[in-house]
């Protein structure tokens, strides 16, 4: 269950849920927004309520600086198979723990970056 959720919180954002705190986008090297590519693709295809073209292009955008292309089609088969991140989560290959530590640290810069758009 922990999984699912680390899965939709990342690829999601969290929902955009506002409230205050976190990280100004500034704190950041600038990102371009509203950026196009697998990731935002698969977040407008989603059936969450907080989708929207301005979040899915930060969270692509933020995919664009952390994580490479190949890990980004990898990422993308979350959406359709969560199972999928639970298996890459535990994998023992090397290739595997990378592109987890990468996803993980995607998902919190999406998150602070993303928030309440």
């Amino acid at each position: 269950m922990r999984a699912v959720l680390t899965l939709f919180v990342a690829a999601f954002a969290l929902q955009a849920c506002g409230g205050g705190g976190g990280v100004s986008r500034s704190a950041y090297a600038p990102i371009q927004m509203y950026a196009t590519g697998p990731i935002n693709t698969a977040c407008m295809k989603s059936d969450r309520k907080a989708r929207n073209p301005r979040l899915c292009g930060c969270v692509q955008a933020v995919a664009n600086q952390s994580l490479s292309n190949s890990e980004q089609r990898l990422a993308v088969t979350f959406f359709k198979d969560p199972h999928r991140a639970q298996e890459i989560r535990q994998s023992d290959r090397p290739n595997h723990e990378r592109m987890w530590r990468n996803y993980k640290a995607f998902a919190g810069r999406a998150e602070q970056l993303c928030r309440g758009l």
